[in-house]
C-alpha cells in the first residue's frame, strides 16, 4: 500500500531493533524506472497531512531498493494517517488491520521494508533530541503508485520513514512544526552494564584455546548491542571449539547441536546474533589477504557470563567473531597465530 506525505517531513537517523535483515554491501540504490502521473478521480486522492497527489502527465522515479541499513541510517520522516479512513488508504501490508494514531508505527520505503522481512519488528527513531521506538506495519511503495491501490498518490522516495502522529508527538516536534527540518542524532553501542566475576568452581572453567575464565571479584562490562553492520563491519576473530566437550561449552544455540572443529562456524555477540535472526545465515568474514564463508550457529553472550550456562567465562565483547579451527585454518593463519585477529565480516 503506497502511503507518502511529504509537506511534513524531518531527517532522521534509524536503528533497527529486534530484527536486522541488513544489506552486505553499501551499494548505490539507483532508479528503477519511472511511472506517469495520472489525475486522481474526484474525490479518490485522500490530502489528510498535507499528502501530495499523482499530477497528470507528470513523470515520477521508481526505486527498488533503499540506502544501505547501518547504526545511523539517514532518512526522511514524513507523517501518516494508519486509521481507516486515514490518507494512508487500505489496511497496513503487515497485518491486514488499521492503526491508531494514537499508537508508534511506521511505514518504510520499498527497499527497508524488504518484503514483508521487517513486519511487526520495532525500529528506533533519534531527531530533535530525543529517540522513539516504533514498529513496522506497512510498506511505502517505491515502484509504483499514481493508481487506486496507492491512492492516487505518487511512488514513495527511497529514503521514507513514514509514521503515525504519535511518533512525532513521541520525537517532542510542536504539531505546528511538523513540516520544518530537523537535524537528527546519532546513537553509539553503549555498555548495559557490569557484572561482577565469580572463580570458578575446581574444573568448571574450560581452557581449551587459551579461554578466559571469570576473576572473582572483577567487574565485567555488558553489551546488549554490537557496532552497527555494513559491507565491511570490522571486529575481532576468537577461536572456540563447538565440538562436545570443548570450550565453547553445551551444545550450539541455533539448533542446539553440536559443530565439529573441522566444519566452518561461528558465533556472534549478542547485538549482532540479533535475537537469533542470523541462525544458519552465512556470513563472509575476510582476514589475512583471504575471505571464508562460514555460518552462523551461536551467540556470543555480551550480556551476561561467569555462571555455569556460560562456562565460567566472562561476557563476549560486542565486536567478537567467535570461529571454529576450520574457519581459521581456511584464513590461512598459522596455527601458533590463532586465537585473535582483526577481520571484517558482512552478511552473505
Amino acid at each position: 500500500m503506497k502511503i507518502l506525505s511529504l509537506g511534513a517531513f524531518v531527517f532522521i537517523l534509524f536503528i533497527l531493533f529486534v530484527t536486522d535483515v541488513l544489506q552486505a554491501e553499501a551499494q548505490a540504490c539507483k532508479p528503477s524506472g519511472h511511472i506517469t502521473g495520472k489525475k486522481p478521480p474526484p474525490g479518490q486522492c485522500n490530502k489528510e497531512n498535507d499528502s501530495d497527489c499523482c499530477v497528470q502527465g507528470k513523470p515520477y522515479t521508481t526505486y527498488k531498493c533503499s540506502p544501505p541499513v547501518t547504526g545511523n541510517t539517514k532518512a526522511v520522516l514524513t507523517i501518516n494517517s494508519f486509521q481507516k479512513g486515514g490518507d494512508g488508504g487500505g489496511p497496513s501490508e503487515c497485518d491486514n488491520q488499521y492503526h491508531s494514531d494514537d499508537t508508534p508505527v511506521v511505514a518504510l520505503s520499498t527497499g527497508w521494508y524488504s518484503g514483508g522481512s521487517r513486519c511487526l519488528n520495532n525500529i528506533k527513531i533519534s531527531a530533535n533530541g530525543r529517540t522513539v521506538t516504533a514498529m513496522v506495519v506497512d510498506e511505502c511503495d517505491s515502484t509504483m503508485g499514481c493508481d487506486e491501490d496507492h491512492d492516487y498518490q505518487p511512488p514513495c522516495p527511497n529514503n521514507i520513514v513514514d509514521a503515525s502522529k504519535a511518533v512525532w508527538k513521541a520525537l517532542g516536534v510542536p504539531e505546528d512544526n511538523w513540516g520544518d527540518v530537523l537535524r537528527a542524532e546519532a546513537q553509539a553501542c553503549k555498555p548495559s552494564g557490569h557484572i561482577t566475576g565469580k572463580k570458578p568452581p575446581p574444573g568448571q572453567c574450560n581452557k581449551e584455546n587459551d579461554s578466559d575464565c571469570c576473576v572473582q571479584g572483577k567487574p565485567y562490562t555488558t553489551y546488549k548491542c554490537s557496532p552497527p553492520v555494513t559491507g565491511n563491519t570490522k571486529a575481532v576473530l576468537t577461536i572456540n571449539s563447538f565440538q562436545k566437550g570443548g570450550d565453547g561449552g553445551g551444545p550450539s544455540e541455533c539448533d542446539n547441536q553440536y559443530h565439529s572443529d573441522d566444519t566452518p562456524v561461528v558465533a556472534l555477540s549478542t547485538g549482532w546474533y540479533s535475537g537469533g535472526s542470523r541462525c544458519h545465515n552465512n556470513i563472509k568474514i575476510s582476514g589475512n589477504g583471504r575471505t571464508v564463508t562460514a555460518m552462523v550457529v551461536d551467540e556470543c553472550d555480551s550480556t551476561m557470563g561467569c555462571d555455569e550456562d556460560h562456562d565460567y567465562q566472562p561476557p563476549c565483547p560486542n565486536n567478537i567473531v567467535d570461529a571454529s579451527k576450520a574457519v581459521w585454518k581456511a584464513l590461512g593463519v598459522p596455527e601458533d597465530n590463532w586465537g585473535s585477529l582483526d577481520i571484517t565480516w558482512t552478511d552473505a
